[in-house]
């Protein structure tokens, strides 16, 4: 099998790699994956700016999606011909986010840019049947940050208004699920060409970000506010300006185009906002499974952009650092089998300038 591996000592950053298929243990579960798809995160791995541990030689990729081949001894959730997708952070299981869970699919343990995984059966979940498993691969980081970011604190009722900040991955998400349970969506963005189709996804009203969009949110609400602000771009002190008081900012982005940090926060106007700062990243698998039974329900299919086959991937790392990509960018595998090779290959381009962007 091939492999796409993190090798930070090379000019390429990224080396192909082939190894024999591997065999589950007990407990475990193979995977012969059929997609994986890229987000921020991948960028901020790239650049030694991610805040967890990266393992040299590691597999790339967190979010992907296949189908089970075999299964180890006491396996039995799963068998044979079963459409998974794995989770990012496979300990983390349910409830809070904890410093025992920061084992992460791509950091510290093997990634999905592989054609065959193995993984613990906990670690996986049943994708709906309506998706596909280019659909599914698009979910484990950014649908369930924002199903996170929607369900994982205070709860958003019916009529209240949310805001997604930018039109990336987990703000696209954002817009579906917060439209599902009733809200009205609110979104930023500094592109007026994509207002139709943020609108075709559920949102209400699109704001200009370049301008004084936190006035703007709280024109479209009366002065009050929103119940909820999903905070990806890492404006927090615009996000706090936009809330209610008594409601939240979800903090999923903390940086700024390309800095590292975002404007300081006047501690006196988060007193005086009443507002509640949530940081969070991803989720744990209880909330991967309350989300796809949702988009079971609703028969809903997330955002993607652009597929790229297995052997494009510098293709699908420059599409999506282009900053053009509407939706999720989706790397698939071939579906036959290939006959192994001998040698390692350098990952064809600079990884490294890859995901320079964003």
């Amino acid at each position: 099998m091939r492999s796409y591996h993190l090798v930070p000592d090379t000019a390429a950053g990224m080396v192909v790699r082939r190894r024999p298929v591997p065999v589950p243990g007990a407990g475990e579960v193979l995977v012969r994956m059929r997609a994986a798809s890229l987000g921020f995160r991948d960028v901020l791995v790239g650049e030694g700016d991610y805040p967890l541990p990266v393992s040299p030689g590691v597999v790339a990729g967190c979010e992907g999606a296949g189908d089970v081949v075999d299964v180890g001894a006491g396996a039995a959730r799963f068998k044979p011909g079963d459409r998974v997708a794995l989770t990012v952070f496979p300990d983390w299981l349910d409830g809070p986010f904890d410093v025992e869970h920061a084992a992460q699919l791509g950091t510290t343990r093997d990634g999905t840019l592989t054609e065959y995984a193995v993984v613990p059966e906990s670690a996986l979940v049943p994708v709906p049947d309506h998706l596909s498993h280019a659909e599914a691969a698009a979910l484990p980081l950014t649908a369930v940050t924002a199903w996170n970011a929607l369900t994982g604190g205070r709860r958003v009722l019916p009529g209240e208004t949310v805001v997604a900040t930018g039109t990336g991955g987990v703000a696209l998400a954002v817009v579906q699920l917060a439209a599902l349970a009733g809200a009205h969506v609110v979104v930023t963005t500094g592109d007026p060409g994509k207002a139709e189709r943020l609108r075709a996804l559920g949102a209400h009203a699109v704001v200009d970000r370049r301008g004084d969009w936190p006035a703007e949110v709280r024109t479209l609400t009366a002065g009050r506010g929103a119940a909820l602000v999903v905070d990806v771009a890492g404006a927090l002190g615009e996000s706090v300006r936009a809330a209610a008081i008594g409601g939240e900012v979800a903090y999923v982005g903390y940086r700024v185009a390309d800095a590292p940090t975002g404007p300081p926060v006047d501690v006196r106007a988060l007193f005086d906002a009443g507002v509640r700062i949530r940081p969070l990243a991803v989720g744990s698998r209880a909330q991967f499974l309350e989300l796809t039974r949702a988009l079971a329900v609703h028969g809903v299919h997330p955002v993607l952009d652009r597929e790229f086959a297995f052997d494009e991937a510098a293709e699908a790392y420059a599409r999506h650092r282009s900053g053009q990509a509407f939706g999720k960018v989706v790397v698939t595998f071939p579906t036959g089998d290939r006959p192994a090779s001998a040698s390692d290959a350098e990952f064809p381009g600079n990884l490294s300038r890859e995901l320079a962007g964003h």
